[in-house]
């Protein structure tokens, strides 16, 4: 076996399908919302023919909704065009064991013009490469990690449907922040996950109760920006398909309930050059011993932050997160561990690293963690400065920047921001603001539970 467990070489998978261990290989992409999209191999098909060259998919994935409708208006592909293929590249690098799937492997695409074969400029995973290859080009490695939170509930994932997502039973029915007892009745589910991830190829370093009734944390090992992504999207595909098998529910919503704590995703970024952390220096920035780099990258990442908020809040529901004294940030200040400010540096030499508070654990991280180190990158070339360190309770400094307060708000910034096309393209921001309006559009249109119980009566 390769040397991370349950990471596989196509050799090592020919040996498993020759012993019967696996009869399958699902192969999947993500979509604009972070889901896994693809098609379950034949394990023998796979290592004939898609190991080599891959399969195809419609390229209507890249402009469906949430309910999978094709939606009008995207240059990319549309009824007029007939919604033809692109080509699904697997990236055997992540190959692994599936382990809570039957006798299954996994493995990751990238999506390339079956025309052209070069990449999808608006695929996410295309999003992230090229901002790695930018900073490549300038000598660095990027490494990452991200921390996501969600909520179980004892009620399966279709009985919830059946209930209307409302009187749901979280499996804790008190706060549990760190609390060892409350989370020793969530083991059957968190145990099983953790579990399952450390034999799939996803290092497990811990898991906590967190600061809402049946709010949990499952933390992961940093790795390189790009695994890095990839693990995070297959944690929760993971999380999700072992609650469907023990019939409860878990969710990465934002916000899933008014008064109940946000589930966040903290995402944690350093870049390293010759075996070393670029951010490590004889600097003193505040109580931060850093570099330059460490001072520009913090700048240009915060200074982007209000044009590239919908790739860390992608839904109307993100927003609803953003409360003062909620554990989330809501104004752009930067502070040495302090968990009330958006941008919170921890560590100290090879360890000193940037946590950005602001995403929720609806990101997809692949978008999230691009405009992350596009904005870093633009700060270190243009030798941005980052505002000056505050110490002290962020919720109170009334004076300091707000995040965007609606996903509508965060759209238009991000439509109209230069920095956005000079780091993606001019194709991948108007792909990308027609995704969102659309989302918008959606919310705009419904009528909610919220004004039936406003209105049914009294108005």
């Amino acid at each position: 076996m390769t040397q991370i467990r349950g990471m596989l070489t196509l050799d090592e998978l020919a040996n498993l399908v020759e012993e019967g261990a696996v009869e399958t290989v699902a192969v999947g992409f993500t979509d604009h919302y972070g889901r896994f999209m693809g098609k379950r191999f034949d394990a023998e098909f796979f290592l004939e023919d898609v190991g080599a060259h891959g399969t195809h998919g419609c390229d209507y994935l890249l402009t469906v909704d949430m309910e999978m409708e094709p939606v009008p208006g995207y240059k990319f592909a549309n009824w007029e065009l007939g919604y033809g293929d692109f080509h699904l590249v697997p990236d055997l690098n992540t190959l692994r064991i599936a382990s809570w799937l039957d006798k299954t492997a996994f493995v990751l695409c990238d999506v390339e013009s079956d025309k052209t074969h070069q990449p999808i400029n608006v695929a996410p995973r295309s999003i992230l490469r090229r901002q790695i290859e930018q900073a490549g080009e300038t000598g660095y490695e990027v490494m990452a990690a991200s921390e996501l939170e969600y909520y179980i509930f004892q009620d399966s994932y279709r009985a919830a449907a059946q209930k209307g997502h409302t009187d749901l039973e979280p499996l804790g029915w008190y706060i549990e922040d760190y609390h060892m007892l409350q989370g020793a009745r969530e083991e059957q589910f968190t145990a099983a996950a953790r579990r399952h991830l450390r034999q799939s190829g996803i290092p497990v370093e811990n898991s906590k109760g967190e600061w809402g009734r049946g709010q949990h944390e499952l933390n992961i090992r940093y790795a390189d920006i790009l695994t890095m992504s990839d693990r995070h999207v297959i944690f929760k595909q993971c999380l999700k398909e072992v609650a469907d098998q023990q019939e409860v529910s878990v969710t990465f919503m934002a916000k899933f309930a008014s008064g109940q704590a946000g589930s966040s995703c903290h995402m944690h970024l350093s870049l390293w050059r010759d075996g070393r952390n670029a951010f490590a220096g004889e600097e003193q920035i505040g109580p931060v011993q850093g570099s330059e780099v460490f001072r520009w990258f913090l700048g240009g990442w915060m200074a982007h932050v209000p044009e590239m908020m919908v790739f860390y809040a992608p839904t109307v529901n993100s927003y609803k997160r953003y409360e003062d004294g909620s554990w989330a940030p809501t104004r752009l200040a930067w502070s040495y561990d302090n968990r009330t400010a958006g941008f919170r540096v921890v560590g100290r030499g090879d360890s000193l690293r940037i946590e950005c508070r602001i995403p929720g654990a609806d990101v997809n991280p692949y978008l999230g963690f691009a405009a992350a180190l596009a904005s870093g990158l633009d700060g270190i070339a243009n030798q941005i400065e980052p505002p000056p360190i505050f110490t002290g309770d962020v919720y109170a400094a009334q004076h300091l920047p707000r995040v965007p307060y609606t996903l509508h708000e965060a759209t238009d910034l991000f439509a109209a921001s230069d920095f956005a096309q000079q780091a993606f393209g001019a194709d991948v921001v108007e792909h990308y603001t027609h995704f969102f309006r659309t989302e918008q559009m959606a919310y705009d249109t419904a009528v909610t539970d919220w004004e039936r119980q406003r209105y049914f009566e009294r108005i």
